[in-house]
């Protein structure tokens, strides 16, 4: 079995596994945990391996991540007897770590929650070129707090919560610059636009008004291509809707969540 990775956990009820992006770490979904912990659920928050203190992984890739997702998952069902399989919540990176997950493990997953992420990464479209940029910036050899204070304005959209953009930009400033290469060149290479269909759990996507990297269309084709699956739009956001504007985004996600699940045929 793999090491278990690190985490975060408040509250007692349902389980909610909150899975961070390639930029992030457990604290990246501090509003949601709180909000979820005073509303009857168990949230979770964990540091994907090599991130915070969570040990790595070889190979680094989407295979191993999931394997570390599922035991953790595992290990928290059997501290809590008789719990329901878990809502997976996952913004970008973790977005897709979810598709990974709900694909290769549908009896752990009761619930599905997509923000801001993609099916698949093809050459030439906007994940790409980000992940191309980002690269980029880490062979010209900048570290990761500049990075940060280059990349968080870009990634926003406007009216952002300052709060919410400043714990964004901590979380990728204090992240290691070889984990995050591993991450963004593992990502280039994650396609499930195929798989999309063999989905059957209950699943709400959330997209970013102004995302550049997730664009709505992209997002909305993802909804259209899961079976019952519903799309919500966040005005004004950017590519981290949840920290931009937590209020919002975390009416959405309570209101699925409180919704009695229903598997999909």
């Amino acid at each position: 079995m793999p090491t278990l990775p690190t985490f975060s956990a408040l509250g007692h009820g349902p389980l909610v596994l909150l899975l961070h992006g390639s930029g992030g770490g457990f604290r990246a979904w501090a509003p949601q945990v709180e909000t979820l912990a005073s509303l009857g659920f168990r949230a979770v928050a964990w540091d994907m391996p090599g991130y915070g203190h969570s040990p790595p992984i070889e190979p680094y890739g989407f295979k191993g991540l999931a394997a570390s997702c599922v035991a953790l998952i595992e290990a928290l069902s059997a501290d809590t007897p008789g719990s329901a399989p878990v809502a997976l919540v996952g913004q970008g990176m973790g977005g897709m770590l979810a598709q990974e997950v709900a694909l290769r493990r549908p009896d752990l997953v009761r619930q599905l929650v997509l923000v801001a992420t993609a099916a698949a990464v093809r050459p030439g479209d906007a994940y790409e070129r980000y992940l191309a940029q980002c690269l980029a910036w880490l062979d010209e050899g900048k570290g990761m707090t500049e990075i940060a204070d280059i990349l968080l304005p870009r990634l926003v959209g406007p009216g952002a919560l300052p709060e919410g953009v400043q714990l964004a930009s901590y979380c990728l400033a204090t992240d290691h610059g070889a984990t995050w290469r591993r991450a963004l060149q593992a990502m280039r290479d994650f396609d499930r636009q195929a798989a999309l269909a063999d989905i059957h759990v209950p699943t709400l996507l959330v997209g970013g008004q102004h995302d550049r990297v997730s664009p709505p269309a992209r997002m909305q084709a993802m909804a259209q291509a899961i079976g019952g699956a519903r799309y919500a739009e966040l005005p004004g956001a950017g590519h981290l809707p949840h920290l931009e504007h937590p209020d919002a985004f975390d009416a959405l996600l309570i209101d699925f969540l409180n919704q009695v699940p229903a598997r999909l045929h």
